[in-house]
């Protein structure tokens, strides 16, 4: 399989270590693909300040195919953060820079280079949602991460649904199973074919409109949690497209063995998300700033 990322590019500007690092959901999902030894790629907007051209030389180390990017003059999306106890606190942002202002919009070129991948990643923060139905209308598969929007936002994200081949979606902290049923049911009754449902070291659960299964965390003492549910939405993309290509009849027509290759994904998600808790940022990769200038910065947003 081949998965790309499309959307949302930032850097994460840890305040307390005077260091930033590489993120933003749509590209952490393709450097964690890449590090599982898939073929992968990196689409949306880029600034042209210290900040674009370090995650860009990530990319390029990581070898995360970046060929279709667009350039603009401007500052590129980043995020104010700290840690409390390894879980991260955002302290405030550009709103996503040149992303927000620019937002991409895919021409024929574009659609043909995403049709050679078997799934596209992107999220809420991509300023991507226009698109969908261009995806859509093409044929090619989309994962959506709602994140905890979906909460607040319903009409939205149900909006939405019906683009989407795999939705991920953050539960509420103290929601209970028959709950949690509810809510994938109902985005399932929208459109959306496959729901992930995470709810951080509790667990996540898979609901494909038939079944409910529940993967418990594979506990760790956390570094840090960033990335963590990037890398498990990852590892689920990876495993169940892998699974799909090597048999699409006995994923469609087997339950036993459809059952055993998507809690396959789910176990392997759940192994290689508690490592990434592991690491600083979303996958290290830090680069030394002044945290002053990027506060003042961040103010005037």
């Amino acid at each position: 399989m081949r998965l790309i990322g499309i959307g949302d590019n930032v850097c994460d500007v840890y305040l307390h270590l005077a260091e930033m690092f590489p993120g933003g959901q749509a590209l952490n999902v393709a450097v964690f693909a890449k590090m599982q030894g898939i073929d992968s790629a990196y689409l949306g907007v880029f600034g042209d300040d210290e900040v674009a051209e370090h995650i860009e030389n990530t990319l390029s180390e990581f070898g995360v195919d970046k060929s279709h990017c667009r350039y603009v003059r401007g500052e590129n999306g980043y995020a104010l953060v700290t840690l409390i106890d390894g879980d991260r606190v955002f302290l405030g942002s550009n709103k996503g820079g040149v992303a927000r202002e620019f937002p991409l919009v895919l021409d024929e070129n574009d659609i043909e280079y995403i049709r050679q991948f078997s799934v596209v990643h992107t999220t809420n923060n991509s300023f991507f949602d226009g698109q969908l139905p261009v995806l859509y209308e093409a044929g090619i598969p989309v994962s959506y991460d709602f994140s905890d929007q979906w909460i607040e936002r319903r009409e939205w994200a149900e909006n939405l649904a019906k683009y989407c081949t795999f939705g991920f979606m953050s539960l509420p902290h103290n929601a209970s199973e028959n709950e949690i049923l509810s809510y994938c049911e109902r985005m399932h009754a929208c459109g959306c074919k496959n729901i992930v449902a995470t709810n951080g070291s509790k667990g996540a659960y898979f609901y494909d409109g038939k079944n409910l299964w529940f993967q418990p965390s594979h506990l760790v003492k956390a570094i840090d949690t960033l990335g963590a549910g990037d890398s498990f939405a990852t590892t689920v993309l990876v495993n169940y497209y892998n699974s799909l290509e090597a048999d699409p009849d006995a994923m469609a027509g087997d339950p036993a063995y459809y059952e055993t290759e998507v809690k396959k994904a789910l176990e392997a998600a759940a192994e290689f998300s508690s490592h990434v808790c592991l690491s600083k940022g979303a996958f290290d990769h830090g680069k030394r700033i002044v945290p002053e200038e990027y506060e003042k910065r961040a103010h005037k947003h």
